[in-house]
């Protein structure tokens, strides 16, 4: 899958939208004071060092946690107002694990929204999650309990419950943690078909590599926004010196490759 330079239209409204948004744990800032968007039909990455704020942003525009002040739009609407037409694969570790659930019951929760919490899902919709199933390799694994598959496994699933919600916008949160580099691949290519569908597809990661040669879109974070575009103009020497420090030696592994990479 290869990176397209200019996603989205320049009249249309940019799918996701934070205006001025600040977010705080206690007295510690984690966000401040951001501007960003991400294109319609583009596959987004929000990057920067550990601690930068990238899934607060997610979290924080969607409302799972509180901000101190801003606002989220959805293709220009209020994301109060929007929220059918977003869909959220958390952090692995934000899911129990334990609880007693099949790979099909994850999945089916994506319809919940139109079919309701205590119906029974209807034929459509069940012939729905099976192509989700179908989609993301996990038809096989559709009656096994969640808790008992691999990380990369259960990544599926979710990106299959986020499917089955079949909304414009799909927001993820570290979806690569803890799989490994075949895993990685088939999730990639999935995305870059999403994206070709028309859909957008904004994913919190780390690996600048993979954003530069997967990804159309970046915003690079650290508590602030320091840079936004193209990916190609945001993974630059300049720019990562900015949000990961001068010295390579501080930004780890990943911010190492990405500084002799982008240079």
């Amino acid at each position: 899958m290869s990176a397209r330079s200019s996603p989205g239209g320049s009249d249309a409204a940019p799918a996701l939208e934070v205006r001025r948004l600040t977010a705080s744990y206690g007295a510690r800032p984690v966000l401040w004071d951001v501007d960003a968007s991400f294109p319609a039909g583009s596959l987004s990455a929000i990057v920067g060092p550990n601690g930068a704020g990238k899934s607060t942003l997610l979290k924080a525009a969607l409302g799972l946690i509180p901000s101190d002040a801003g606002q989220a739009l959805v293709a220009g609407r209020p994301i109060g107002a929007a929220r059918d037409q977003v869909a959220y694969v958390p952090q692995r570790d934000a899911v129990d694990w334990d609880f007693p659930i099949t790979v099909r019951e994850v999945v089916e929760m994506g319809r919940y929204a139109s079919t309701g919490w205590f119906r029974r899902v209807p034929r459509r919709d069940a012939m729905l999650v099976d192509d989700c199933l179908e989609r993301v390799g996990m038809s096989a694994y559709r009656g096994r309990q969640i808790g008992q598959l691999s990380g990369g496994q259960r990544q599926r699933v979710f990106i299959a419950r986020a499917l089955a919600q079949q909304a414009p916008l799909l927001l993820m949160d570290e979806p690569f943690a803890g799989v490994d580099a075949r895993t990685e691949a088939s999730i990639l290519e999935l995305l870059g078909e999403l994206r070709d569908e028309g859909r957008t597809v904004v994913v919190v990661h780390h690996d600048l590599g993979t954003v530069r040669g997967a990804f159309d879109w970046a915003l690079l974070l650290n508590v602030r926004a320091v840079a936004e575009g193209p990916v190609a103009d945001v993974i630059t020497k300049e720019t990562l010196a900015r949000a990961y420090g001068a010295g390579a030696a501080s930004v780890g592994v990943d911010g190492e490759e990405a500084l002799s990479w982008a240079g």
